[in-house]
C-alpha cells in the first residue's frame, strides 16, 4: 500500500488593505503580517481619552469637597475619632495587665468618686455651684463670640 505524498498547493493571494506582505520572502511562502493601524488608533483613542480625564480629575475633586464639604468632614473626624478611642483602649488594656497597677487605679477612681459626692451633691449651695458651672461650660462651648 502506497500512499501518495500530495504536493501542497499555494494560493494566489493578493494583498489587501489590513495585510502587508514582507518583499523578501521564499517564493511560493508569503508572510503575512497584520496592518496595526486599527489597533494604534484604538489605542492613541484611549490614551486621549484617559489624558483628558487626568487632566480634568483635579477639578471633579475639588467640585466633590465643595459640594459634600460637611459629610467628608464629619466622617474624617468620626474615623479619628474611633482610631483614637481604639488606640487609647489599647493603651489601657495594656497596663491593665500589669501586676497592682488595676487595682491601684480602681483604688484611685473610688476614691474620686466619693471626694466627688461628699463635695458637690451633699449641700444644697454645692449643687447649685455645680449647676452653675456646668451652665458656664455649655456656655462657653455653644457660644460663638468667645473673646
Amino acid at each position: 500500500m502506497e500512499s501518495e505524498v500530495q504536493q501542497p498547493e499555494y494560493a494566489n493571494v493578493s494583498p489587501t488593505d489590513d495585510m502587508t506582505t514582507i518583499k523578501n520572502s521564499e517564493t511560493g511562502n508569503l508572510s503575512k503580517v497584520t496592518n496595526n493601524n486599527q489597533f494604534n488608533q484604538q489605542a492613541s483613542e484611549i490614551g486621549r481619552k484617559v489624558s483628558e480625564f487626568s487632566e480634568k480629575l483635579p477639578g471633579y475633586i475639588v467640585r466633590f469637597y465643595e459640594e459634600y464639604k460637611l459629610p467628608i468632614i464629619s466622617f474624617g473626624l468620626l474615623v479619628v475619632l474611633v482610631t483614637s478611642l481604639k488606640i487609647l483602649l489599647a493603651i489601657v488594656d495594656a497596663i491593665n495587665d500589669i501586676p497592682l497597677v488595676s487595682p491601684i487605679f480602681q483604688l484611685i477612681g473610688v476614691s474620686y468618686v466619693i471626694w466627688f459626692i461628699f463635695r458637690y451633691f451633699l449641700k444644697a449651695s454645692t449643687r447649685q455651684e455645680l449647676a452653675g458651672e456646668v451652665d458656664s461650660i455649655k456656655k462657653q462651648i455653644t457660644d460663638d463670640n468667645i473673646s
